[in-house]
């Protein structure tokens, strides 16, 4: 497990398609860290605005304030959410022997290793769309990606993470808002990390 509290700023890089969730996880982590009193930023980068269409969204957790306002080119941590874009190359681009791939995968490690032998850094695995299906009763993985993320990372608390999702899905309803952190409770004590 790579402990976050080391380096002043951590940069994630998170890929999905249109309607996955990328934006919005990648919101919901730093207004988890902005509880703790971090410096935040979180911005999409999208191609053809459609459904199905992959999805860039990047955020940036530090403790100092953030003056950089550049897309993240070399992640500390890749969340994959939809593992079917790892077949193109730019989705590990940018990465080193440090960075973190978190990807939404019931195959073990050594499995996915060998569909990306150009990447160097630890995979940790994690069957976020069954947990999704069992627990939100959908295939809305980007809750579960971020159980794992704060497991592994521990860019940010669990306890803060689950009120930002608490807080954001009960706006929906009680049902989805306790759906949703049941969810990231299960991904966080899941992940092998």
């Amino acid at each position: 497990m790579q402990d976050s509290g080391n380096k002043s700023m951590i940069e994630l890089r998170f890929h999905g398609r249109g309607g996955q969730g990328a934006k919005t996880a990648a919101q919901l982590l730093v207004e988890a860290a902005l509880k703790e009193g971090k410096f935040i930023q979180a911005f999409p980068e999208y191609g053809p605005e459609r459904t199905g269409a992959p999805v860039k969204a990047f955020a940036r957790i530090s403790s100092e304030a953030i003056l950089t306002y550049q897309p993240i080119l070399n992640p500390d941590y890749l969340v994959v959410i939809d593992p079917t874009l790892l077949v193109n190359p730019s989705v590990t681009e940018g990465t080193t022997e440090n960075t973190i791939l978190i990807i939404n995968s019931d195959s073990p490690e050594d499995e996915i290793m060998a569909r990306v032998p150009h990447f160097k850094g630890k995979i940790y695995p994690i069957n976020a769309s069954g947990i999704a299906f069992e627990k939100i009763k959908m295939d809305k993985s980007n809750v579960p990606m971020l159980g794992a993320l704060a497991k592994v990372s521990k860019v940010v608390s669990i306890a803060c993470l689950k009120e930002a999702v608490y807080s954001h899905f009960i706006s929906k309803s009680k049902e989805l808002g306790e759906a949703n952190v049941s969810a990231l409770e299960e991904a966080y004590s899941k992940v092998n990390a």
